[in-house]
């Protein structure tokens, strides 16, 4: 409008009631600081007092917007080694389909306080070769051709460390026996991120060879489950990622060694137990089955060194198979076990030295499922000789406040792990690994099955008997040999009674000889008057001819025959039908 003398100008956004500002002038300035500056303006004049208004103007609309943020990733993620690729990502977020040219500034304050890096219309970066001059904070924004830019993207630090190594570590433990679980975890110095491994197995030919199953430990983690002794050997591992792939320095080697399950030797260690303490005594010895000679005590101590018990040794003096210190310290700490001039050796033995006043007592040989295992918390000094302690497994605390004694009456393969125990005012007890056993037994689902069909087996057999039986009741049957003996023997003894005395005597039992145990089937007897009158039938001389299968006894009965066949035999007597 025009500005004459004497006008006021008053600014409103949003609403025509909010008033944003007064000024003498027809303009206005407005810093476009957030998304909030953005929306609906008006503007009207006043003069004089009381003020006259002109009518507002048309309302303006300002639109205001975030700037475009850039976002930085890197690949790999985490430590960096000398000699890796390195790829730099920039990514706009908002900024639609807009043309970008990117740039990427490191700030190394070793080296440089800050470096724009390159430029690019690219958004990958990628380095090749890193170095350690690579090592800073690294940022990234883009540009438009109309030179809008984005936010710059949070700083994201690169550390170039030397060449990868690898590490490898066993757990448990690395001496075994048949059937034992083992895992084999293999880890880069510093890096965790983006990794897979190989791994290696030296036969005791010096010559490593790649695992063809080397991708079940991809992960990290390589575990045999049930462990065999074809297993035993010296392993290692190598790491490798990106593209092309960087490989790590070979690792450290792990021996694992696997005896059988039963092997002829057994190491006895007293005091019996894995825990002792320092300057205490100690004596090992190689009991065979066998009752062979030439067995050594052997260890391999933390330190890494491999030995044997001796006269000549150092920290032990071996008689016979018997190996003994006098005098026992911190590094005595180590694996024991019996070995043999023929290269037999016995399951191991992991003897920890401490120089607390603190140990666990625990049983030297694993233990199998189903026994009882105790433990005990023992003190260095006599007085008292067992504390009260609190348990733990795997960290867990398992029981407190005890009397220095946990029993658990029937171990399980889940009981397996680390146990120590723990005392408020003595100290705490080293960790000693107890392995459970399966139990080599015939399964209770063996034993099932085999209850299970014996039982059938017996039912078949029962239910065939019942149905002979039934067979021969209804007549359908043959009489047996002990049957057709004893109705002769009744035959003959009832015709001598009638060639004696011309008439026939009644029928005693007492004079049936044999078996008493017999079963009879019924016997129908005819008299000779009836058979005659038969015979004389010529209509009916089937009825007399005898059938090629037939056991016929003779049988001379007197007219009170069935009351006399009644009184033999017992009221369970079954007689076969005879025509």
């Amino acid at each position: 409008m025009d500005q004459s003398t004497g006008w006021q100008f008053y600014w409103y956004q949003h609403t025509q009631k909010h008033q944003k500002n007064t000024t003498d002038t027809n303009s206005y300035t407005v810093n476009i600081d957030s998304v909030s500056d953005g929306g609906q303006y008006w503007c009207r004049a006043g003069r004089g007092n009381p003020v006259y208004y002109t009518h507002y103007s048309d309302a303006l609309w300002v639109n205001v917007t975030d700037d475009p943020k850039a976002v930085l990733t890197v690949k790999p993620e985490d430590n960096l080694f000398r000699g890796e690729t390195v790829t730099l990502r920039c990514d706009i977020q908002g900024g639609g389909d807009t043309e970008w040219t990117y740039s990427w500034t490191l700030e190394n304050k070793n080296y440089w306080n800050k470096n724009t890096v390159s430029q690019y219309k690219k958004q990958e970066y990628k380095i090749s070769y890193v170095e350690h001059t690579y090592s800073g904070k690294y940022t990234c924004r883009g540009t438009t051709r109309d030179g809008q830019n984005s936010e710059i993207s949070d700083a994201v630090t690169l550390t170039v460390s030397d060449e990868a190594q690898a590490v490898l570590r066993v757990s448990p433990q690395k001496w075994l026996t048949e059937g034992d679980s083992v895992t084999l975890i293999c880890e880069v110095n510093g890096s965790s991120t983006g990794w897979t491994f190989s791994w290696y197995r030296d036969d005791n030919d010096c010559k490593y060879k790649v695992l063809s199953d080397s991708s079940r430990g991809a992960g990290g983690n390589y575990t045999l489950s049930s462990a065999a002794v074809n297993h035993t050997g010296v392993y290692k591992c190598r790491g490798e990622r990106g593209e092309p792939a960087y490989y790590t320095e070979y690792s450290n080697t792990q021996t694992l060694s696997v005896t059988g399950v039963s092997p002829s030797v057994s190491l006895i260690i007293s005091p019996n137990r894995t825990q002792h303490f320092t300057f205490e005594s100690l004596s090992l010895s190689c009991e065979d089955q066998s009752n062979s000679t030439g067995w050594t005590v052997r260890r391999y101590t933390d330190s890494g060194y491999l030995q044997d018990c001796s006269s000549s040794s150092y920290w032990g003096s071996q008689t016979g198979s018997t190996c003994r210190i006098s005098r026992i310290y911190t590094s005595h700490t180590g694996v024991y076990w019996c070995h043999s001039e023929s290269g037999e050796i016995s399951n191991p033995v992991n003897i920890t030295v401490h120089y607390g006043d603190v140990i666990l007592e625990s049983p030297v040989h694993p233990v199998t499922e189903g026994h009882s295992l105790t433990l005990r918390c023992l003190y260095r000094y006599k007085n008292p000789s067992v504390l009260t302690a609190d348990f733990y497994k795997d960290g867990s605390l398992l029981q407190n406040q005890t009397t220095g004694e946990m029993i658990i009456p029937t171990v399980s393969k889940s009981h397996e792990g680390f146990y120590y125990c723990e005392h408020t005012e003595r100290g705490e007890s080293p960790k000693s690994w107890i392995s459970i056993r399966v139990s080599r037994s015939v399964s209770p689902g063996l034993i099932t099955g085999v209850t299970v069909g014996l039982s059938v087996m017996l039912l078949i057999i029962l239910l065939l008997v019942l149905l002979w039986c039934y067979k021969n009741k209804k007549g359908g049957g043959t009489l047996s040999p002990s049957s057709v003996y004893q109705q002769q023997n009744i035959s003959q003894t009832s015709e001598q009674n009638q060639n004696e005395t011309g008439y026939t005597t009644p029928l005693q039992c007492d004079s049936i000889t044999g078996p008493t145990d017999l079963t009879y089937a019924e016997i129908e007897l005819k008299s000779k008057k009836e058979v005659k009158k038969k015979k004389g039938n010529k209509g009916n001389t089937s009825d007399a001819t005898p059938s090629a299968d037939t056991v016929y006894s003779k049988l001379n009965m007197g007219t009170d025959q069935k009351d006399q066949g009644a009184a033999c035999g017992s009221s369970d007597v079954i007689y076969a039908q005879i025509q």
